[in-house]
């Protein structure tokens, strides 16, 4: 005859502990690291990275050597907007080996057209807070040009310092899928911090 045990724990008693597997603390920490490691990646190839600006080609904007932090997936959420900031896939048509930042300036069906340093858009002036009178008067701001329609798709960049700039008056329209991001802030030097 087997007897049977009542495993019923009596009211007012503890249940006994629960037994818990141990980790390896190296294991543990193995796992953490491996885990930061791939979010930092992730987050670096989908959502921000950061780039450093070469080149005087955004002055007063951005100085050579500033480091900004780009959104990647800006545009993947919407369209691209007149003023914003963009750094650009380099291609072919450019004598650079490194990605460009430019601000954009016409959007897909715009027309765009320089004039002694003003930029119209369909016939009109647009205003440019961004521009350094000083630099503009000190260097120029590159030639004028024939009217550009901006094709579907399509964004019509600038640099800040015009006499200094390669941008599209030289390469034309830069096509949405060569936008990398939206630069949107400053973080190095850490006192020139600022939104962009």
């Amino acid at each position: 005859m087997i007897e049977e045990f009542d495993e019923t724990i009596p009211e007012g008693m503890a249940s006994p502990p629960a037994t818990k597997k141990k980790i390896n603390p190296l294991l543990e920490w193995v796992i953490v690291v491996l885990v930061a490691i791939t979010s930092a990646l992730l987050v670096r190839a989908y959502v921000v990275q950061q780039f450093a600006v070469e080149g005087e080609s955004m002055v007063n904007t951005l100085q050579n050597g500033d480091r900004v932090l780009v959104n990647r997936l800006s545009y993947r959420l919407h369209d691209p907007r007149r003023g914003d900031v963009v750094v650009l896939k380099r291609f072919d048509s450019t004598s650079t080996e490194r990605d460009l930042i430019k601000r954009v300036i016409g959007l897909p069906g715009e027309t765009v057209r320089i004039t002694s340093c003003t930029v119209f858009i369909d016939d009109k002036p647009i205003t440019e807070p961004y521009l350094d009178p000083a630099v503009q008067a000190r260097d120029g701001c590159g030639g004028d040009g024939a009217p550009v329609v901006v094709p579907a798709d399509s964004v019509y960049v600038l640099g800040d310092h015009r006499g200094k700039s390669s941008d599209s008056r030289v390469f034309g329209p830069v096509a949405d899928d060569l936008l990398i991001g939206r630069a949107f802030v400053i973080i190095w030097p850490a006192g020139d911090w600022a939104w962009l």
